[in-house]
């Protein structure tokens, strides 16, 4: 072993001892950590056993884990004939006169109070290196503004305070280096009180991200300038961790990027544009399929009774010429039948109907011809998962302006949505009211089912959102309702608590 030179004694390099644990808890666990994470410059511990009476103390897995002996029995400790220390961590005082009565003499023994000494020596250790490990950051941080010249950059404590920022992001914010270094980012850019998340639901903090998830995260924020003209920045969140990979700071930086938005905006309108109508028909085509088993069923119950008729006719003509009383049976017979495929063929044709693809055509239409033809299509599903529908429909023609096919599909999902969140049944109401002073006409769909979540009630119209399991909904059905809506010139809103409910009201104007 090597030693350090002294002019009285000689130190040597590492000291070099056998250890045996009794107490396999938590102090345990962190005593075997800082073993191996060598934080003992002067020791080098070796752990031969590890005693406790539950096997599923922390310190006793860990040690399984490092393929140390384990025992619940202090006793065969002693077993081991190189063993040099046991250490006591169980606190308990009757375990540790028992341990110093039973010990082989050349083995000491170190009670938990040792365990301060450590905790010190550690304390002492960790200081010194967290200032090496500062100056390194304070050194990274400038590297990396200096490397970012192009860019916006600011250095973020974890309270959001502004450590340090470059010449770029001074530009953006227009404010001189004094007036920003100390205060609150969210003050700076926005004149907030609180941090952004915070302060607007619909404006997403990538340092909080962050902060979450210790990984980089990546927001798009709109920045309102003196002509009232709006810059767009792309802001990314880099961490910056101290030895115990705890995040202190936050590295953000910012890109202008209105010109490559202003750019590609027209062109994505009208891609959006020309897809509106591919996507509603995507979208048509998905309510359909939710209708089919439902109808299915209801045109199979006709079906079966057309059979049941006929078989009863075929099985009378069979005996013979039929009597006056078979022929009058018969006409009553026909006279179902007819009716029963008068009501399939309804069925039919309203699906066709509604799967057929047309070209966009705005015409005066009766409003509440809309709604029923969509009620008849969704009745029989109602009425199979136990949904009690009632209707209260303003009287006479209500005419507005609009594409049926549109329509249709927008009151269907909202009806759908209805259906879906009352899967052991409930009740729907829809009505339709005329305010002729006002020229419109409002639809309110009222469902009993679980609510909708405040957090999530601001999001329900964005594209793709859904909060329904993966493979249950494309999360495009709501969205396509906003859009029709609007296209129409009308509005949507939505009130809703949880397990009370939700309440949509449209509003079309009337021609």
């Amino acid at each position: 072993m090597k030693a350090i030179s002294h002019p009285n004694w000689d130190i040597p390099e590492k000291f070099q001892l056998n250890i045996a644990v009794v107490g396999g808890g938590s102090g345990c666990k962190i005593f075997l950590e800082h073993l191996r994470d060598d934080s003992f410059p002067y020791l080098e511990g070796n752990v031969v056993g590890v005693c406790d009476i539950n096997p599923e103390a922390e310190g006793l897995l860990m040690a399984q884990k490092m393929g140390i002996y384990t025992t619940n029995d202090f006793r065969d400790l002693f077993k081991f004939e190189n063993v040099d220390s046991i250490v006591d961590l169980t606190r308990k005082k009757e375990v540790l006169l028992e341990i110093i009565k039973l010990r082989p003499e050349h083995v000491g023994v170190m009670e938990h109070n040792i365990g301060r000494f450590f905790t010190a020596f550690l304390k002492m250790s960790k200081r010194l290196k967290a200032m090496e490990y500062q100056a390194n950051v304070d050194k990274m941080s400038s590297d990396f503004l200096i490397q970012h010249m192009d860019a916006a950059a600011a250095v973020l404590n974890t309270d959001f305070t502004i450590v340090e920022v470059n010449e770029a992001y001074l530009k953006i914010v227009d404010k001189p280096k004094e007036e920003v270094i100390g205060h609150y980012c969210y003050e700076i850019y926005y004149g907030l009180g609180a941090p952004c998340s915070m302060s607007k639901l619909t404006l997403k903090c990538p340092m909080i991200e962050t902060m979450k998830t210790g990984k980089t995260a990546q927001v798009i924020h709109e920045y309102p300038t003196a002509k009232d003209q709006a810059t767009y920045c792309n802001i990314v969140t880099f961490p910056m961790t101290n030895q115990d990979e705890e995040i202190f700071r936050v590295i953000e930086v910012w890109r202008d990027i209105t010109e490559e938005i202003s750019s590609r905006w027209e062109e994505r309108t009208r891609e959006l544009k020309s897809d509106l109508n591919k996507l509603i028909q995507e979208d048509r085509m998905i309510s359909l399929g939710k209708l089919a088993a439902s109808c299915a069923h209801e045109i199979n119950n006709p079906i079966q009774g057309l059979l049941t008729f006929s078989d009863l006719m075929q099985n009378t003509l069979a005996e013979g010429s039929p009597s006056t009383e078979n022929l009058e049976e018969f006409r009553y017979f026909l006279s179902l039948m007819s009716k029963e495929l008068e009501r399939c063929g309804n069925i039919i044709s309203g699906l066709l109907s509604f799967s057929r693809e047309t070209q966009l055509e705005y015409k005066s239409l009766n409003f509440n011809d809309i709604l029923e033809a969509v009620i008849a299509l969704t009745r029989h599903k109602m009425e199979l998962q136990n949904i009690r529908l009632v209707t209260d429909l303003a009287p006479g023609m209500i005419m507005v302006r609009g594409d049926v096919n549109r329509l249709q599909q927008a009151l269907l999902n909202l009806i759908f949505n209805a259906i879906e969140v009352m899967i052991e049944g409930g009740h729907l109401r829809i009505s339709t009211k005329l305010d002729k002073a006002k020229k419109n006409i409002q639809v309110v769909i009222r469902d009993t089912g679980h609510g909708i979540s405040p957090e999530h009630l601001d999001h329900i119209f964005d594209p793709f959102f859904t909060t329904k399991e993966e493979g249950k909904g494309t999360g495009l059905g709501l969205s396509i309702v906003y859009n029709v809506i609007k296209s129409h010139g009308g509005k949507i809103s939505v009130k809703s608590a949880e397990g009370k409910g939700t309440v949509f009201t449209l509003t079309f104007p009337t021609s």
